[in-house]
């Protein structure tokens, strides 16, 4: 019990409990913000009111994680404050004016436009809807931006120098664009998409499943396939990108990730563990099945390439918790593979048999292969954030400033208090969010709800004689 007397590490414990909550929602709400933007775009093009249907069926979905999300995320604000000052204060220069670009710009465009987006369809024009939705995904994207580039910032600081223990920023552009920023935001931004078109097609094969709605919802499952035919392959990509950039930038992070202990000599390659049990404490793995020279083409692209090992590394500098880092990482890349299998199967059948309802509802084990997806890419984001966490420590500003003194003097007791009321409040969230969601997906979508008129049309003359809202050309 001697963690519960440290409370540094209940800090790190409360924001990870905070930052691991918090994320669940964005991820969603970014990537359903784009569907919708297509299935908006198809009605506008086609008319056919299934693609309107989508459109106001997955809004409430959206609608429900963009509130969790923003209640679930003012909390991380305030710890910068409140566990983290002296962190604010070296650094809030540059880290607090990113923050501020994520809230002025960002958050306020999505939060400005979501209005509009939800009750809007019978009040503006549907060009004008169309533009609130775009706005709305644009805003979500940008949060997610401005966000990932203050963590990248933090895993591979730039653009300033430290002056009498304040960093002082002398290049935004090299700030903003550091090293970790073009890997980190595009795979980020990339898993909220891909976790959220294998949510709506997971959905989507359940009610299949269940036979509600069944053409309804082929149609969203053929739109998922589609999307993730470019998703799925291009996140293996950044991934193998954006591990390359952690054996560059922070080697001793790309060490621990995979358990790799000893520097290979020149013209030997590493080989990569598939599975092993790092041993800080006795600095080797006590078991490890490998894979002659893969770590090497994988860190470096070639087969002898050097990789440092955490040995090359005192041991105060080497990352805590190995075996979670290391099998955290082998999660999320499973899972990608997965995606990648999944896709490739339903385009198998797609080619073959189409994607229609009645050529899915034989093949239940693909659809149950899709919902049991539906989770998978929530597992495999927060598996990815404990790689990039944890893997940073003990830098809170990789190389810069560790995270023992970032965090306030506290007394231990008041972190725990807090720790335990966040995770009493963050579980009936939890509960109620999911209640909701539930109720949702059980009433499924309204398929006699009419579609707005184009302006001119009998419909439009009779909504303007009631004497509602204005329509558009009207004063």
């Amino acid at each position: 019990m001697e963690w519960a007397l440290d409370s540094v590490f209940l800090s790190r414990l409360q924001f990870a409990l905070t930052a691991i909550f918090h994320i669940l929602w964005p991820v969603l709400t970014i990537g359903l913000s784009a569907f919708l933007v297509i299935a908006e775009a198809l009605w506008l093009k086609t008319r056919d009111p299934a693609y309107y249907h989508h459109a106001r069926f997955w809004a409430r979905l959206l609608l429900l994680n963009f509130g969790v999300g923003v209640v679930s995320g003012l909390p991380l604000e305030f710890e910068f404050g409140t566990n983290w000052a002296p962190f604010s204060t070296a650094m809030g220069d540059f880290f607090g004016n990113i923050l501020g670009f994520e809230g002025a710009m960002a958050f306020m465009l999505e939060a400005g436009f979501l209005g509009i987006m939800m009750f809007g369809w019978k009040r503006v024009a549907p060009g004008i809807h169309l533009f609130a939705t775009i706005m709305v995904a644009l805003g979500a994207s940008l949060s997610a931006f401005w966000i990932m580039v203050a963590n990248s910032w933090m895993q591979t600081p730039a653009g300033g120098q430290f002056v009498d223990g304040h960093f002082v920023v002398t290049s935004y552009f090299d700030a903003i664009f550091n090293p970790d920023m073009p890997w980190g935001t595009s795979h980020m931004w990339v898993a909220c998409l891909e976790t959220s078109l294998f949510v709506v097609g997971g959905l989507s094969a359940w009610y299949v499943l269940r036979n509600r709605e069944p053409v309804f919802f082929a149609k969203s499952l053929r739109i998922a396939v589609a999307a993730a035919v470019l998703i799925a392959p291009l996140q293996v990509f950044l991934g193998d990108g954006s591990g390359v950039a952690v054996f560059a930038h922070q080697p001793a992070k790309g060490a621990a990730i995979e358990g790799h202990w000893n520097t290979n000599p020149p013209g030997q390659g590493a080989p990569w563990a598939v599975l092993a049990w790092p041993n800080r404490d006795a600095q080797r793995n006590d078991w490890a099945l490998e894979i002659p020279n893969l770590l090497s083409l994988l860190a470096t692209h070639s087969l002898d390439g050097r990789v440092l090992g955490l040995r090359a590394f005192p041991r105060k500098d080497q990352p805590p918790a190995l075996p979670l880092l290391f099998y955290s990482f082998r999660v999320m890349v499973a899972i990608g593979f997965y995606f990648v299998g999944l896709m490739l199967w339903s385009l198998w059948v797609w080619w073959r048999r189409g994607l229609s309802a009645d050529s899915l509802r034989p093949r239940r084990w693909l659809l149950r292969a899709w919902v049991a997806a539906i989770p998978m890419g929530y597992v495999a984001v927060e598996a990815g954030w404990i790689v990039r966490e944890v893997g940073r420590q003990p830098w809170i500003v990789y190389g810069v400033l560790r995270t023992s003194a970032a965090a306030s003097q506290l007394p231990a007791s008041t972190v725990l208090a807090s720790l335990l009321g966040f995770a009493a409040i963050y579980a009936t969230l939890l509960i109620v969010t999911l209640r909701f969601a539930a109720r949702i997906l059980r009433r499924g979508p309204d398929l006699s709800l009419p579609p707005p008129e184009p302006p001119g049309t009998a419909g439009d003359a009779e909504h303007s004689a009631l004497g509602l809202t204005p329509r558009r050309g009207e004063t």
